[in-house]
């Protein structure tokens, strides 16, 4: 108990620090003053009477929602003495293997620079280096053009890096489980069965009305949608990211998508400096909970000292390929090139950035691809058995899906509805899950193949696929 209220308390305080440097902190500041002005604010009830005042006016669900954000991405509580590369990644083992793979990208885009002719940073007068610093976006043409670089690493050459990740304390086989785990992930991670899935998903049990399901051309719109929208309208109105986050689990209306989303990522409705992605230094602020670091340049000459060293990319973020269709899908939602970036810098931070970063994390691209061999080889057998034996594993053909999060491979619609769930269980390991039922939908295919191409062909077109009832048949059809 106790140490539940210290865990509370370190939240908290981490929270409140946070928000100190928001533009939510100095809007409310700014209101808390000039509330004073108004009669209903007395002396002697000051605090509880502008508690009521921001009540009224709107402000404390503003706040409620900036907290709720702040709680969902923000990293497990960990003694207040551990190192920050614990926030970053608990594991050692995970720590070495990512920073290995930095420096192998690193190497890349070095060999990069030298083909192209372009230096990744190049000194500048001394009163602007810290300008270089702090606003990237504002550089003159003597800096590379991010233009000119093509994506450094394909996902294929991440997944290798995977496969090859070994945890030494259990080279020699410690755990049965382990042990028998026939895929080509050989880490020990906790990942979940069948039973623990059903009741983490449990709002897309078979008894519980889907968008993606009830709301076809086959079903009275009266039985589900009519009631479920009215209801989406009823969240927008109150303007709570808590409820929205619990309705979206259902499926979101077409109409009310965009605006569900962005109150989810609790992202603001006032005009914003639209940047190049990989100019936006804000981005950096994710690298705090994110196993990955970004990669340092210096000034040529300057190697190793401190003050001359930048981040390149800005942002800290080295693209590989297919990772412009993180944002693809949300030109479908957003018209406004301002609400299109801040969406998918949000989501960028909140989830993507785990698809291509080694660490532990339940929703880290490790841990679902454990996920998806694991509840292949246990509920799918004979077919794992299969495409094992052939050269066919599974993961080489489902790791491009889910390092996407399936974006480029659903049909648009479908992809939308995939994601809806993403946010309101605030989880990438339904992605797995998909995988694993796409493969359980053509599994009497690809029980005829015999090598990895013919495999490959079976699974080639996923444009047709309806993604709710794969997952519902899956989790909650299967036999456990």
């Amino acid at each position: 108990m106790l140490q539940e209220e210290s865990d509370l308390a370190l939240i908290i305080a981490q929270i409140v620090q946070k928000l100190k440097g928001s533009t939510l902190y100095a809007q409310l500041e700014r209101q808390a003053w000039a509330s004073l002005q108004r009669p209903e604010i007395k002396l002697e009830s000051l605090k509880e009477d502008i508690k009521e005042f921001f009540k009224i006016s709107g402000w404390e669900k503003k706040l409620q929602n900036a907290v709720y954000s702040e709680l969902n991405v923000f990293p497990l509580p960990s003694h207040p003495a551990a190192p920050p590369e614990h926030l970053k990644e608990p594991l050692v083992y995970m720590r070495k293997a990512q920073g290995s793979w930095e420096k192998r990208i690193l190497k890349s885009l070095n060999s990069m620079c030298t083909e192209l002719s372009i230096p990744l940073a190049r000194k500048r007068p001394v009163g602007e280096q810290k300008e270089l610093l702090n606003k990237w976006n504002e550089m003159g043409t003597d800096e590379p053009d991010l233009s000119l670089f093509r994506p450094v690493y394909a996902p294929k050459d991440f997944l290798e890096v995977l496969i090859n990740l070994r945890n030494p304390n259990y080279e020699n086989g410690d755990s049965h489980s382990f042990r028998t785990h026939l895929g080509l992930i050989q880490v020990p991670l906790k990942v979940k069965d069948i039973p623990e899935l059903k009741e983490f998903f449990v709002e897309l049990g078979l008894t519980a009305g889907q968008l993606g399901i009830d709301d076809s051309t086959q079903v009275p719109p009266e039985l589900f949608e009519n009631e479920h929208v009215r209801i989406g309208q009823k969240v927008l109105s109150e303007q709570d990211s808590a409820a929205a986050q619990q309705y979206i689990r259902q499926g979101s209306p077409t109409a009310l998508r965009a605006e569900l989303w962005a109150l989810i990522l609790n992202t603001s409705s006032q005009p914003e400096v639209l940047l190049c992605f990989s100019r936006d230094t804000s981005v950096l602020g994710h690298f705090a909970y994110n196993s990955a670091s970004p990669p340092k340049s210096y000034i040529r000459g300057k190697l190793g000292l401190e003050e001359y060293a930048v981040f390149y990319p800005p942002n800290g973020v080295i693209p590989f390929h297919g990772f412009s269709m993180y944002v693809a899908p949300l030109c479908f939602l957003y018209h406004e090139p301002s609400k299109l970036y801040q969406i998918f810098r949000e989501m960028y931070v909140r989830f993507f950035f785990r698809l291509h970063s080694i660490s532990s994390h339940p929703s880290g691209i490790v841990s679902l691809c454990l996920l998806f061999e694991t509840l292949l080889q246990t509920y799918l057998p004979q077919l794992f058995y299969h495409l094992r034996e052939i050269g066919a594993q599974p993961l080489r053909i489902s790791f491009k899906w889910m390092v996407r999060a399936f974006s480029g491979y659903l049909a648009t619609d479908q992809l939308l509805l995939l994601w809806d769930r993403i946010l309101g269980y605030n989880s990438l390991e339904i992605l797995a899950v998909l995988a694993a039922a796409v493969f359980a939908f053509r599994a009497v295919n690809l029980m005829e193949v015999t090598s990895l191409a013919a495999a490959e062909a079976v699974l080639a077109d996923l444009s047709t696929l309806k993604v709710m009832p794969l997952l519902q048949i899956f989790l909650f059809a299967t036999v456990t």
